[in-house]
C-alpha cells in the first residue's frame, strides 16, 4: 500500500468565492480538481478564511481585508474534496474577531476535519492535528510570522504565534512543545505547516531555510509553507521534501501578470504504511473563475519551468511525467 496526501496553498473561500458558491454547486470551488482531489487518501490545506456567518470586521488594528465564508456551503465543500487537516494559524483566522474563530473550530469539529494552529488559547493552538490515512498515522503542526495581534496566549483566542529565527529562545521552546505533543500521538509522518513572510515574494530568505532545516533536524518529515501567494522552490534536507510556498489554491485575488499567483500545484506526497518518503508529485493547477481547475497546457509548461528555476539553487532537481513534475524521495 501507497498512501497518497495532498497538500495545497491557501484555500481562500470568502468574498467573491462566497457569493459565487450561493449560486452554483457545493463542489464547482474545485472545478476540474475535484476528481484527482477525491481519489487521495489524505488531504491537508490551509484554510485562509473563517467558517461563519458571525462576528464583525477585526477594527482593533489596521486589517485591509476580512475572509469569512459561509459555513453551510463551505463546509460540505471541504468534505466533498475529502479535506482532513486543516492549518489555522494564519492572519485570517480572527478577521472577524473570536466569535468567528470559535464557529470556524465548532464547523471542522462537527465535520470530523481535523486542525491546528489556533485554539481558544495558546495551549490549544500547539495541539497537533491528527489523522489515520489508511494504515499512516499523520500529525500536523500549525505555526504563523504573520499577524502578531491575532497571536493568542494564556487566556486568549487566537494562532500558534512565533518569530521565525532559530536564535530565539522562546520560538524553539514554542515549537518543541508542539513537536513533543505530537510525537507523543506516535505519528509515522509528522508534518509542519508554516503560514510565513509576506506576500508576492518568489524565494524564501535564508532565515527561512534556515529555521526549515532546524525543524527537519528536529523531526520533522515534510515542511508546508504558505503565505507569499505564489508558489516557491522546493529544496530536499536530509531525505525530507521544504515546500517553502505552496502559493493559492482557491482565492478570488487579482493576478500579477508576471508572478502568476493564480498557478500552483497540488503537491501529492506517496509514503510506505510506515511513513518513508517515497516520491512528491507536483500536479499543475490554476485559479478561474473562483475555483481551481487543472492547469491548462501552456499554464502548466510555465508552471513547471518555474518551480524548476527556482528550485535549482536549492540542489532540487524534477523528473516529468505526464504534466507533473515528480520528486524521487528514495534513497
Amino acid at each position: 500500500m501507497t498512501p497518497r496526501i495532498g497538500i495545497t496553498g491557501d484555500v481562500m473561500l470568502g468574498r467573491l468565492v462566497d457569493d459565487r458558491q450561493q449560486r452554483r454547486s457545493v463542489d464547482a470551488v474545485w472545478g476540474t480538481v475535484r476528481e484527482r482531489l477525491r481519489q487521495l487518501d489524505g488531504l491537508a490545506i490551509n484554510l485562509e478564511c473563517v467558517l461563519s456567518t458571525r462576528g464583525q470586521q477585526w477594527q482593533r488594528t489596521r486589517r485591509p481585508f476580512h475572509f469569512r465564508a459561509n459555513p453551510d456551503w463551505a463546509v460540505p465543500a471541504l468534505e466533498d474534496a475529502g479535506v482532513d487537516i486543516c492549518a489555522l494559524a494564519n492572519n485570517h483566522v480572527l478577521d472577524f474577531e473570536e466569535v468567528a474563530l470559535r464557529d470556524t473550530i465548532e464547523h471542522l469539529d462537527e465535520a470530523g476535519i481535523a486542525h491546528a494552529g489556533a485554539g481558544e488559547t495558546l495551549d490549544d493552538a500547539l495541539e497537533p492535528a491528527v489523522r489515520s490515512i489508511e494504515d499512516l498515522e499523520l500529525a500536523v503542526v500549525s505555526f504563523t510570522d504573520n499577524t502578531p495581534e491575532y497571536a493568542a496566549d494564556e487566556t486568549s483566542p487566537g494562532t500558534a504565534w512565533i518569530d521565525i529565527d532559530v536564535g530565539n529562545a522562546e520560538t524553539k521552546r514554542r515549537v518543541r512543545d508542539a513537536l513533543e505533543r505530537a510525537r507523543e500521538t506516535d505519528p509515522d509522518l509528522l508534518v509542519a505547516s508554516l503560514h510565513w513572510g509576506p506576500n508576492m515574494v518568489a524565494e524564501p530568505p535564508d532565515t527561512f531555510r534556515e529555521f526549515a532545516r532546524w525543524l527537519i533536524s528536529e523531526g520533522v518529515d515534510l515542511l508546508h509553507g504558505h503565505s507569499a501567494h505564489v508558489f516557491q522552490g522546493i529544496e530536499v534536507h536530509e531525505g525530507r521534501p521544504i515546500i517553502y510556498d505552496a502559493g493559492d489554491f482557491v482565492d478570488d485575488y487579482a493576478v500579477d501578470a508576471e508572478l502568476r499567483n493564480d498557478r500552483s500545484f497540488l503537491f501529492v506526497l506517496s509514503t510506505t504504511a510506515d511513513g518513508t518518503l517515497r516520491e512528491l508529485r507536483l500536479y499543475p493547477v490554476e485559479i478561474d473563475g473562483c475555483a481551481v481547475h487543472e492547469a491548462s497546457p501552456d499554464a502548466a509548461a510555465w508552471s513547471r519551468e518555474r518551480m524548476r528555476e527556482l528550485s535549482a539553487p536549492l540542489g532540487t532537481e524534477f523528473d516529468h511525467a505526464g504534466d507533473s513534475l515528480v520528486l524521487s524521495l528514495e534513497e
